[in-house]
């Protein structure tokens, strides 16, 4: 849990280098339509593995109401031989999350919540929870009641007050000795744990990428009295027709788990540990069914769930949330006045919503991802991603397994996708 952890917090660092890249020399053109180019996005996935940065990818376009693109490069196990395919399963890590948000909303829509209802309502150890205000002069820690309660909108949107996992101060340190996360937890361990590791500000003041995904799922089971991952799979995968995705992967499934490569201090792919290419899925002692990660997907499964969002919340006949739900999730969700956000710039013009990064404008300059305004998308720990974009009817589903986490893959893939000089409609 610990790798994993220190894996996603690795995500904070990565996306810096994605807005440093080189920037193409062209002036990005105002707006227009987007074209698929095949060939484009082909040479950039072969580009990838040829060059060493990926053993193998995959990636799906639906626009228009029909399959644009699918195509690979390279290998789901390079030591095997196997090739990247289309029914290779991925680990799909924080792409978890908009999964976990969906069954939440869905919750709200039957009235079982309020956004603005105080979690302890439901959850009563977090009324309990305190804020860190720093060291007294004896260096020992001040811990002090919150000005106000952690409201269940702010786990839906980062501004809860949470940490992530263990480091250097107080709050995280607390996190390392209580362990929330440990995999033989259950989500009610977890939140008992969690609710004692102090906040690291108030709630609403600041976004911070957390577990207050995770705490969602524990909400799911407390007002379902179901566990989330059973309730996940009879109300979003089955009805969606995702006959691949999980977070409890039978063994005949193995052998489809594309290998989990690692960037060592060289720059070169090496296969990672044991405990990494397994993840989370395959592990039979697992207790934990994490809101925030765990699933595994493969491109068609994981696009349902993305043409769901993208056909306003209904697909093939089977709706999951209402259009009105759909764009609440896709709506910026950020007071204007939370303006500590973390990493968060670094993934373009826009705020969050719940559970995704919502486009709010053209990008500022050339390095920015391509993209257009009122997308919303979001990505996983071994560099994988989805997104959402209504302006061109679109969805996208792009499948590697690099830790630590590369945005400079989703730069050159978005790039191939839209072309260098896309900006899309301006925006708010």
């Amino acid at each position: 849990m610990k790798s994993l952890l220190l894996g996603l917090a690795a995500l904070v660092l990565a996306v810096i280098p994605a807005a440093q890249a080189a920037a193409p020399k062209r002036p990005a053109a105002a707006a227009g339509s987007v074209q698929i180019d095949k060939a484009r996005i082909d040479r950039t996935l072969a580009e990838m593995v040829s060059t060493g940065r990926v053993a193998g990818a995959s990636a799906l376009l639906w626009k228009n109401g029909r399959e644009a693109y699918f195509g690979t490069a390279g290998h789901a196990d390079r030591e095997a031989g196997k090739p990247m395919r289309r029914d290779t399963l991925a680990q799909i890590y924080s792409m978890t999350k908009p999964v976990t948000g969906v069954a939440l909303m869905q919750l709200w829509e039957q009235g079982r919540f309020g956004l603005d209802d105080p979690l302890a309502r439901y959850l009563p150890e977090f009324g309990a929870t305190k804020v860190f205000a720093g060291l007294d002069s004896a260096g020992k820690p001040i811990l002090r009641a919150p000005e106000r309660s952690i409201l269940v909108r702010d786990i839906l949107r980062h501004t809860a007050g949470f940490g992530y996992g263990p480091g250097d101060s107080y709050p995280e340190m607390e996190w390392a000795r209580l362990d929330p996360l440990k995999r033989d937890h259950d989500l009610a361990e977890f939140g008992r744990r969690l609710a004692r590791v102090p906040l690291f500000f108030d709630p609403g003041r600041q976004w911070r990428y957390s577990a207050a995904v995770d705490v969602q799922a524990l909400l799911v089971e407390k007002l379902t009295g179901v566990p989330f991952e059973t309730y996940v799979r009879r109300h979003i995968f089955e009805p969606l027709g995702m006959k691949d995705s999980a977070w409890t992967q039978p063994e005949e499934r193995f052998s489809r788990l594309a290998a989990m490569y690692e960037k060592g201090a060289d720059g070169k792919l090496q296969r990672a540990s044991e405990q990494e290419q397994r993840g989370l899925n395959f592990d039979p002692a697992r207790k934990l069914t994490m809101g925030g990660a765990g699933i595994a997907s493969t491109a068609d499964d994981y696009m349902r769930f993305a043409r769901m969002l993208l056909n306003q919340g209904s697909l093939d006949g089977v709706r999951i949330l209402k259009p009105t739900t759909v764009k609440l999730m896709a709506t910026d969700q950020l007071d204007p006045r939370v303006t500590e956000r973390s990493w968060l710039p670094g993934k373009g013009q826009g705020g969050f919503g719940f559970n995704f990064f919502v486009r709010t404008g053209q990008p500022k300059d050339a390095s920015e991802n391509r993209g257009a305004a009122g997308e919303f998308f979001w990505d996983g720990r071994a560099s994988t991603l989805f997104w959402v974009d209504p302006a061109n009817k679109l969805a996208a589903v792009f499948l590697v397994q690099v830790i630590p986490y590369d945005g400079t893959l989703h730069r050159d893939f978005r790039r191939a996708v839209y072309g260098d000089d896309y900006l899309g409609p301006k925006g708010d």
